[in-house]
């Protein structure tokens, strides 16, 4: 009977889990030259998120591919940071991001854009829950530092309820005013002439 319990905390701890979405990124074989001969390791970087907001990276080395994958699972799942989404599908404002060599740009995009990104970055983006977005990377093309440097970029992403939040003002004082009454007024004074 304990062992049948068991195995049921096991499985609902498996149930549980499916809320968050992983992509594997990159694999790399690495050998270690020894006496005998070589040995081989694996490498495996990982993007995990919700689709809702949050997102995290990890990395994992082991002897054996699935091993390295668990690894930088467990890793990302550790290291996840909570990004504000404007409507749920894109950015609130453009951001630069960079980590060493590895230096993107990010831009808000209107609906309908889909995500326009290189491989790394691209997996970042879905993982993270955004619809709508146009990317570059500028410079290293490691997968490694260009996650970190979006990762970076994210970080820095700021929503207007926290900007007001901080500045002590309401949301309505901090986003543009839209200017659509004067422009039916000078319409209708186009009219009159």
């Amino acid at each position: 009977m304990a062992r049948e319990d068991n195995r049921r905390g096991k499985r609902r701890d498996r149930d549980e889990t499916p809320e968050f979405a992983d992509r594997l990124v990159a694999i790399n074989r690495v050998s270690k030259t020894v006496k005998g001969g070589k040995r081989f390791g694996f490498a495996a970087l990982v993007v995990v998120g919700d689709q809702k907001g949050r997102v995290g990276f990890g990395k994992g080395k082991a002897k054996e591919v699935p091993e390295a994958i668990r690894k930088a699972t467990e890793q990302a799942k550790r290291q996840m940071i909570r990004v504000p989404l404007r409507e749920g599908r894109t950015l609130h404002h453009d951001m630069y991001g960079r980590h060493g060599a590895g230096k993107v740009v990010m831009r808000t995009a209107p609906a309908g854009t889909g995500i326009i990104a290189g491989g790394p970055m691209r997996a970042v983006f879905e993982m993270v829950g955004i619809q709508d977005v146009v990317s570059k990377s500028l410079g290293s093309a490691n997968p490694y530092n260009m996650i970190r440097a979006t990762m970076d970029g994210l970080r820095k992403e700021s929503s207007p309820r926290s900007v007001a939040q901080r500045r002590g003002k309401k949301v309505s004082d901090i986003l543009p005013k839209t200017d659509a009454a004067p422009v039916v007024e000078e319409t209708a004074e186009v009219a009159e002439a």
